[in-house]
């Protein structure tokens, strides 16, 4: 068993550029990956998209997460979920927003 404290990842995260949300792979398996993202106000994850579904959960914050229906504002507790290939992307609203991305790789 490997527990994750996900939202201390999140706030520990570290950017090569300032302008730029914090990220951190948390765990990276073949069937899997972890990675959260501290998003300061002002930032934002661009839209893009994933090969395989994409679950976001929203950690601490609030912020707005886009896909393609549109946008929604979502605080802590909310999990949004992206079929492969979807377009997704995330921004921060007034304060931190911090966010645990799973990514279910296609098999």
């Amino acid at each position: 068993m490997n527990a994750i404290d996900a939202l201390g990842a999140a706030l520990g995260a570290v950017t090569a550029n300032p302008s730029r949300p914090a990220t951190a792979t948390v765990h990276d398996a073949p069937a899997v990956r972890l990675v959260v993202f501290r998003i300061e106000p002002g930032q934002a994850v661009a839209t893009h998209t994933n090969e395989g579904t994409v679950l976001l959960t929203v950690l601490a914050g609030q912020g707005t997460i886009s896909g393609a229906d549109g946008s929604s504002d979502v605080g802590p507790g909310t999990v949004v979920v992206y079929a492969p290939r979807e377009p997704h992307g995330m921004r921060a609203g007034t304060e931190q927003f911090c966010v645990l991305a799973t990514i279910i790789r296609p098999c």
